[in-house]
């Protein structure tokens, strides 16, 4: 099932213009598997609940699927030693 609505947070927007262009691409990559499955990312829980991550070496892709509204939101990009 692919997702019809996509939305960024904007922290996430201004950390995925900083990333060099290798990393970009596979950030990109990454996007377009969550978009064609949104529950291939690992369900975070404690205060991360409700979200999921997928791993984008080194970094990690924070999300929030709402299946209800057949909506995705990305929320975050950080590195993996951050968290």
């Amino acid at each position: 099932m692919v997702v019809e609505h996509i939305d960024r947070d904007i922290h996430f927007e201004k950390l995925f213009q900083k990333l060099d262009g290798s990393i970009k691409d596979k950030v990109k990559k990454q996007i377009i598997k969550i978009i064609e499955n949104p529950e291939i990312g690992k369900p975070m829980r404690y205060t991360r609940k409700g979200t999921r991550e997928v791993y984008v070496k080194p970094y990690r892709l924070s999300y929030l699927y709402l299946e209800e509204e057949n909506k995705i939101i990305f929320l975050d990009l950080y590195h993996k030693d951050e968290q």
